[in-house]
């Protein structure tokens, strides 16, 4: 896949650095198996948010594909396969978001170092508090001699104290099974499982969900809440008797919004050429197949 001239869109607010976000473990990590054979999105019945249990609900769907279950959330591990596969797409030009541990680059946004599957920042108090816990489970790893460096550049841009040798020795330690399952944990503590949490509160299915994570993704959690709380201004979701459809749109309109006060958010195309894309199509439950595009680039999960 060709990388888009558009710096990689991943940049989330610096209040999380300043805010010190805190958040409990909500829910538990689920596995990832790849996602399975694919579902009709031309079958309303498939994506009309039925009881799973219901045989009407996998219409079209191949015997033993979870993926092509309706109306699971988007914890479901071949749904949450799904998401981390969108957002791969949106922040690396890939679909293979297991590629991406050791990634490590500056890609000039003022949030330093960004790395890893979900570009945990040194600007911004995820990539400290991943270190952290990396450290926690495995002491003396190659990568616990920058935590004082980390704590001193939380907030900021600057390597001081990173440089020359971090990002090599990020690549090192991403061939550590320790780090890659911190990664994930970190990933699913701080974004994945509160957003999740929040989607089911209002009573939106795995497309909103997924919309609230990536959100998260790049605003940080209490950015995202920030844009939900907008949202409210314009329509009632779900759980307070409004249409899932139009406070989505609602929800999008304000992502929208948030993401053009910022030059390297400028690129809606994750917003306009995919979740809208499934949101038009009335795919709420995120069903295989979906082709959308990113900053040009076509995708197709099966």
């Amino acid at each position: 896949m060709t990388v888009p001239s558009t710096p990689r869109n991943r940049r989330r607010t610096l209040a999380y650095a300043l805010g010190g976000l805190l958040l409990p473990v909500a829910g538990i990590a689920y596995g990832l198996p790849p996602a399975g054979a694919a579902t009709s999105l031309e079958n309303p019945v498939a994506v009309a948010g039925a009881d799973p249990g219901n045989p009407a609900a996998v219409a079209g769907a191949s015997v033993g594909n979870p993926a092509a279950v309706a109306g699971v959330n988007l914890d479901n591990p071949a749904k949450k396969e799904i998401a981390m596969q969108i957002v791969s797409a949106a922040e690396n030009s890939s679909l293979d978001w297991r590629d991406q541990f050791s990634y490590i680059e500056d890609i000039d946004d003022g949030r330093g170092y960004t790395a890893g599957i979900i570009g945990f920042c040194s600007g911004t108090g995820d990539m400290l508090e991943l270190v952290e816990r990396y450290t926690d489970d495995e002491p003396g790893n190659v990568l616990a001699k920058y935590l004082p460096a980390l704590r001193r550049v939380n907030g900021t841009d600057s390597h001081a104290g990173l440089d020359p040798h971090f990002p090599r020795d990020w690549r090192t330690a991403a061939g550590d099974p320790a780090f890659r399952d911190a990664q994930e944990a970190e990933r699913d503590r701080v974004y994945f499982n509160p957003s999740v949490r929040d989607g089911k509160s209002d009573k939106v299915r795995a497309l909103g969900q997924f919309a609230y994570y990536d959100a998260a993704v790049m605003h940080g959690y209490e950015g995202m809440r920030a844009i939900r709380s907008r949202a409210l201004h314009r329509a009632k979701p779900p759980s307070q008797g409004g249409s899932e459809t139009t406070w989505l749109n609602a929800f999008l309109d304000e992502r929208v919004i948030e993401m053009k006060k910022e030059e390297a958010h400028s690129d809606t195309s994750r917003v306009d050429t995919a979740q809208r894309v499934f949101l038009r199509n009335r795919n709420f439950d995120l069903n295989t197949p979906l082709e959308f595009s990113i900053y040009g680039d076509h995708y197709r999960i099966d």
